[in-house]
């Protein structure tokens, strides 16, 4: 599981690198999606996992793979587009508000009542955006990119039901290969239409996105093999090792700083992700445990 959250960490320094060497976003993840499908499935024709339910269709199915790639390619360019304004340390830990918003989401439905500790979490989280907000080294955070890596965490929220939904009766690794071929078509459509596809400014670049595919595929499969072992509560809290990795990265390989604000709103949203984890007497709402 601390291999899948640092695979997941280290996809923003890469594209921090790969978009300041003059390749577009679009263009990144493009080849990121497609590496990670190559990956994927060519492992599930190696691994042959159960067939879905007649009733499901296979996980190709168009609709599945519009569903599955759609939600993770909108959450994916808001997390990154965000990079533009924001430092990496910054934008990870702020995209890890999503929980708070889940449980928010949550209790207006009524699938989940707001107990004295998740009023804490929330207030944590609330109250880290607002150190990183104001912290005396936070001026140079510009609005949008802290509404974009906001809406982010929020879309991340919704879509995580969705995902769930699609879980229901199949194998994750279809899923997981869903995503990723999902998310390759629509990036691919993006790049072509704005005719970045094939526009590689060097070697360093390309080979940034590609790995970018190859960490992806190998978070999905550590996700999964840590969850069945660990558990939905002892994975999300594992999984909290990825925004401190990526502050790592930020530091050693794109010389990024890290202010007050980042050091103290970090460790309160991280808190709240700790304190989301404890049950409640109801019946429980979707986990917040879901790959990206």
């Amino acid at each position: 599981m601390v291999l899948s959250a640092c695979c997941f960490g280290s996809i923003s320094p890469l594209t921090v690198i790969a978009t300041d060497r003059g390749m577009a976003l679009e263009s990144i993840q493009t080849w990121r999606y497609f590496t990670s499908a190559l990956v994927l499935v060519g492992i599930g024709l190696w691994q042959r996992p159960p067939r879905a339910a007649a009733s499901l269709g296979p996980w190709y199915r168009p609709r599945t793979l519009l569903l599955a790639g759609s939600g993770q390619a909108l959450v994916a360019t808001l997390a990154l587009l965000a990079l533009r304004w924001l430092p990496a340390a910054t934008a990870s830990f702020l995209f890890y508000t999503y929980p708070a918003w889940v449980t928010i989401i949550t209790a207006v439905r009524g699938l989940e009542p707001l107990d004295r500790t998740r009023l804490v979490a929330l207030t944590l989280s609330l109250g880290g955006i607002a150190a990183m907000v104001g912290a005396p080294d936070a001026a140079s955070l510009a609005p949008v990119g802290l509404a974009v890596i906001l809406t982010a965490a929020l879309v991340y929220a919704l879509y995580i039901p969705l995902l769930s939904s699609l879980q229901r009766g199949r194998h994750p690794l279809d899923v997981s290969r869903a995503i990723a071929v999902g998310g390759t078509a629509l990036f691919a459509v993006w790049s072509l239409s704005t005719g970045t596809l094939f526009t590689i400014p060097d070697r360093v670049a390309f080979g940034a996105s590609l790995l970018q595919g190859i960490l992806s595929a190998g978070s999905f499969l550590g996700f999964l093999a840590g969850l069945k072992v660990l558990g939905n509560v002892r994975t999300a809290i594992t999984s909290t090792v990825e925004p401190f990795w990526t502050t790592l990265l930020g530091v050693l390989l794109l010389n990024q700083g890290i202010g007050s604000g980042t050091i103290l709103g970090g460790a309160a949203i991280m808190g709240a992700v700790l304190l989301l984890q404890r049950p409640v007497a109801s019946p429980p709402a979707q986990s917040s445990n879901v790959v990206t």
